[in-house]
């Protein structure tokens, strides 16, 4: 076997081109072309020790493999380039491969075998994992196990802070924020968050069953939560949590949560801090430096792949930020008012006794009964016990009395 390391070792130790050729018997062109290969393609030296003289051989000459069985020659790089773009597959690129390889009288490889040549090559040397995610596909969002904490500068007291994390998986890049609460304000908050930072949205998001985002969700059925649903139409993305007790789905995101708990929150461990702020300044600061943080014998980071291969993808973000507002139920009160937050609001009296879903936001409420929109009423603030009451709402002998009581003050 050619001495593909000793040759790539002694370069880095300074040693002459003149002296490799020498120690390793073997011309200095061919030295010199081997190393320039590898600088090319991004070997990064202290070599691991699983970087064998096979696997560097395969690495720098990938195409000695097909040569040898005689078949038309797969182009890995144009493959893996290709498949990044939005609604290329395998299968489509296998069809103009075999068309091109008719096309100058070769004999092409089976889809089958050139599937696992381009997943063996993809596998091996490139930092994104394209036969398994496409770029811009998914964003997988979930809470670590692990807390960090405040202190309270008056009390002294220690305050738990949850840790969220979103990943992009063909990049692997990271968003991560720190929270004091896990509701579902601080979930889409930092969802938001996460699609600035990223810059765009993607097609799907992959939830880990939290009850914040997942009402229900068996074999036959799944229930989003409405304010999770709503912000998600709303930045042209779809939710599809992880199948409850399918590992596969999950080891994506559970990677990523061990990731960055070794890298932010281990990493965090012994500091001190008295705001969230001051906290989230220097998870900040670790997330840089992690999605930065060179790849193991490939080139390039988390951050540089994201800006080649990935970013593109993205949905753009839409032209309004999403307004928050939450769902909930009430029963319709026998004077046809439903109560929110000590506030009563007015619905058909025909509701009577029904329950009706409500959304409610910082400047409207909103009552829906069977999907429909059955009223609407400015939020009411300040003192509580306050009513708003649609003259429309009432029944026909409320509307008389109310309008006999009015004449009757003129």
């Amino acid at each position: 076997m050619f001495p593909y390391r000793k040759i790539l070792e002694l370069h880095s130790e300074g040693v002459s081109l003149r002296s490799i050729a020498t120690i390793t018997q073997h011309s200095r062109q061919k030295v010199t072309e081997v190393i320039k290969l590898a600088e090319k393609k991004g070997v990064i030296i202290p070599l691991d020790e699983g970087i064998t003289d096979p696997w560097l051989e395969d690495f720098l000459y990938p195409e000695k493999k097909q040569e040898n069985s005689g078949r038309h020659l797969m182009d890995f790089d144009k493959v893996h380039s290709e498949l990044a773009k939005p609604n290329v597959t395998l299968t489509l690129l296998h069809d103009e491969y075999v068309r091109e390889a008719k096309s100058v009288g070769k004999i092409p490889y089976a889809y089958r075998t050139f599937t696992e040549h381009y997943h063996n090559y993809a596998m091996k040397y490139k930092a994104t994992m394209r036969i398994r995610r496409k770029p811009g596909d998914i964003l997988e969002v979930d809470w670590a196990g692990k807390t960090l904490s405040v202190i309270d500068p008056d009390t002294g007291e220690y305050r738990k802070v949850y840790v969220f994390i979103a990943t992009l998986p063909c990049s692997q890049l990271f968003y991560v924020e720190g929270s004091y609460p896990m509701d579902l304000p601080s979930w889409i908050r930092l969802h938001q968050h996460a699609f600035d930072f990223f810059g765009g949205t993607p097609q799907i998001l992959v939830p880990d069953n939290l009850k914040t985002g997942v009402t229900k969700h068996t074999s036959n059925e799944l229930v989003l939560n409405k304010t999770y649903a709503e912000m998600a139409e709303h930045y042209n993305t779809v939710i599809m949590p992880a199948r409850v007790r399918s590992p596969k789905d999950k080891a994506s995101v559970e990677g990523s949560v061990n990731i960055v708990t070794t890298w932010v929150i281990q990493a965090l461990r012994n500091m001190k801090f008295f705001s969230i702020e001051e906290l989230n300044r220097k998870v900040s600061k670790k997330l840089d430096e992690l999605n930065n943080r060179p790849f193991q014998n490939r080139k390039g980071s988390r951050w540089s792949a994201f800006l080649e291969e990935e970013k593109f993808a993205l949905s753009p973000l839409p032209a309004t930020l999403y307004r928050l507002s939450e769902w909930r139920t009430a029963r319709v009160r026998p004077d046809y008012h439903i109560s929110i937050d000590s506030m009563f609001y007015s619905v058909p009296f025909e509701l009577i006794g029904k329950e009706v879903d409500v959304k409610v936001s910082d400047s409207i409420i909103e009552i829906y009964y069977n999907h429909l929109r059955a009223a609407s009423h400015q939020t009411l603030y300040g003192k509580f016990g306050q009513f708003s009451t649609l003259k429309e709402h009432m029944p026909q002998n409320h509307r008389l009395y109310l309008e006999q009581k009015h004449d009757e003050a003129f």
